[in-house]
């Protein structure tokens, strides 16, 4: 095993699963997200919600080079002060606040950090942004999730900002994603800025923060598309934090 590969730390979250005459609480993961990473020289770490890592997130922090909040449910409408609408479901609030509490220390830490779906939701709270809870009452469509359940003729455009971290990591300024998703960023969160969006009704798409290394949010599902480079860009640019701060597993940021 290459020592020097950088350590991606990917939320996962509990479900129940079956495993042969099993049926159990899991915590389980799409293996998109475990694949991408691998194919991009990472190591992929998958981390379920823990009530400690809520108060201490650098018992985690200190031993990875960068954060993947993968997507998932809806978040709780509490986090953003809002009541729930009845298309509001799922919710799980202690992953809800294990994911708030990782992204805000990555940020401070200058870590690099990509919310998918769901966790570039999760990256807008973060910082004081809220949520469209049911798009087609929005929009009039579900073109954002057009079978639920699968990707199946998910694929939407998406109008990348030039010069944005969300176009350098795509490779492009139009970018077919595949989306699946029945919320939306609404109010941008604070220090956020707006770097995508869809071509069939202008919904935000992508969001950054243009003053740290590496922080970005996007509304499709990369780990879905081996053709993808948005989680690749990630990677490297954990593994340029990585040797910034040193081989050794635990040592502080310079």
């Amino acid at each position: 095993m290459d020592a020097s590969r950088p350590a991606i730390a990917i939320s996962t979250p509990f479900t129940h699963a079956s495993y042969g005459v099993w049926h159990q609480h899991s915590a389980v993961l799409p293996a998109g997200y475990v694949d991408a990473v691998r194919r991009a020289g990472g190591l992929a770490l998958m981390v379920a919600p823990e009530p400690e890592l809520v108060t201490e997130p650098d018992d985690l922090l200190e031993r990875v080079d960068g954060l993947i909040v993968s997507g998932g449910v809806d978040l709780d409408p509490s986090t953003y002060g809002a009541d729930p609408h009845p298309e509001t479901k799922g919710c799980a609030p202690e992953r809800d606040a294990f994911e708030i509490a990782l992204v805000r220390r990555a940020v401070e830490l200058d870590m690099p950090v990509l919310g998918v779906c769901r966790g570039m939701q999760v990256l807008n709270v973060a910082y004081g942004g809220t949520l469209l809870q049911h798009l087609p009452e929005t929009f009039g469509h579900h073109e954002h999730r057009r079978v639920a359940g699968n990707f199946d003729e998910a694929d939407h455009d998406v109008r990348l900002v030039p010069d944005s971290l969300a176009a350098a990591a795509a490779g492009e300024l139009l970018h077919t994603t595949k989306s699946h998703h029945h919320q939306g960023v609404d109010v941008i969160g604070e220090g956020l800025i707006v770097t995508g969006h869809s071509a069939i009704d202008e919904l935000t798409e992508a969001i950054e923060l243009p003053d740290r290394r590496f922080v970005l949010g996007v509304q499709w599902h990369p780990e879905a598309d081996e053709r993808s480079g948005v989680i690749g860009a990630l990677v490297h640019a954990a593994a340029q934090y990585h040797e910034a701060r040193g081989a050794l597993p635990g040592r502080a940021v310079a």
